[in-house]
């Protein structure tokens, strides 16, 4: 019972710091997104060295640069990472901080239809069920904006796709020794990246003053430490806890979004988000419902295991 209390207020704390980070890039959203994501990649590829240093784990990392099966999955995985981070940044810097909020309540339906169509796994009559009324809800959504929701969906394919990537790399592999191997591998992408932005415009994040340059180069520091809290929260909870704490980060975001960014909500765009969180209910449902009748040691079919890469 101790275990699961100090879990949950880990986990408690590192989904409540993920929905506070539309509000970390606002605060810099003066810098270019395509700028802030260098950043981001450069200095939490730093801060893990730091940490990998501390804690005397670079054996691991070598274990998986010197295995080519790993290496392999872990640059796709770091790439469908580096899009999620691009997409999140720039959806959230130029103000469409609700669409973000939206990849990921749709994030667990994008995860089912991947284990549909790539695991061969089978759906209940609910989560069927799910499925369609979140599909309806995703074009009400679409009609609302006038235009279809890329950043929605990219955010929730992206973190859909890495999930399942990890999923088949294994829960071995901890977290900071991954995250450090993804972001070395992303480095070559965002020095790529840092070098068209500087030939086109220069780099910006220096001349918004002293606080914004902080603020961008601490991005990388507040990339890590939930990833590190939630690692924590991982070892110590059940995968049903932490598939229902997942959806505090997106509440959270919406909220900011509506009431202290002041985004526009139509009446349509109300329906969309209703027949999505109607869908989160029921996939809830169901997956409480398999957890009382399944034999003890089991998981249920619904796959909530969240892959946080905000």
């Amino acid at each position: 019972m101790k275990q699961t209390r100090v879990g949950l207020g880990l986990g408690f704390t590192a989904y409540a710091l993920w929905g506070a980070f539309p509000f970390y890039f606002t605060l810099i959203a003066a810098v270019s997104p395509f700028e802030a994501v260098v950043w981001r990649v450069t200095s939490t590829f730093a801060f893990c060295v730091i940490l990998v240093s501390i804690s005397k784990t670079w054996l691991q990392v070598r274990g998986i640069l010197a295995s080519p099966r790993l290496l392999g999955w872990f640059a796709l995985s770091s790439v469908l990472l580096y899009i999620n981070w691009q997409i999140f940044v720039a959806g959230v810097m130029f103000g469409h901080i609700i669409q973000t909020s939206l990849g990921y309540f749709i994030n667990p339906l994008v995860t089912i239809l991947i284990g549909v169509f790539i695991r061969k796994e089978k759906l209940t009559r609910m989560q069927w069920l799910a499925v369609m009324i979140a599909a309806v809800g995703i074009i009400a959504v679409a009609v609302g904006y006038g235009r279809f929701p890329w950043i929605s969906i990219g955010l929730a394919l992206s973190f859909g796709f890495y999930g399942a990537v990890h999923k088949h790399v294994g829960a071995d592999i901890q977290g900071l020794t991954g995250l450090t191997v993804e972001t070395f591998v992303a480095i070559p992408i965002a020095l790529v990246q840092g070098i068209v932005i500087f030939q086109l415009v220069g780099f910006t994040a220096h001349t918004f003053g002293t606080g914004i340059l902080v603020l961008v180069m601490l991005s990388g520091l507040i990339t890590a430490i939930p990833l590190i809290l939630f690692g924590e929260a991982a070892r110590r909870l059940p995968l049903s806890y932490v598939g229902f704490l997942q959806f505090l980060t997106p509440i959270l975001s919406f909220l900011y979004g509506y009431f202290i960014a002041g985004e526009e909500m139509s009446y349509t765009r109300w329906l969309g988000f209703v027949a999505v969180w109607i869908a989160l209910t029921l996939l809830i449902f169901d997956m409480v419902r398999q957890i009382k009748q399944a034999p003890v040691g089991s998981k249920p079919s619904l796959n909530t295991e969240p892959i946080p890469l905000d």
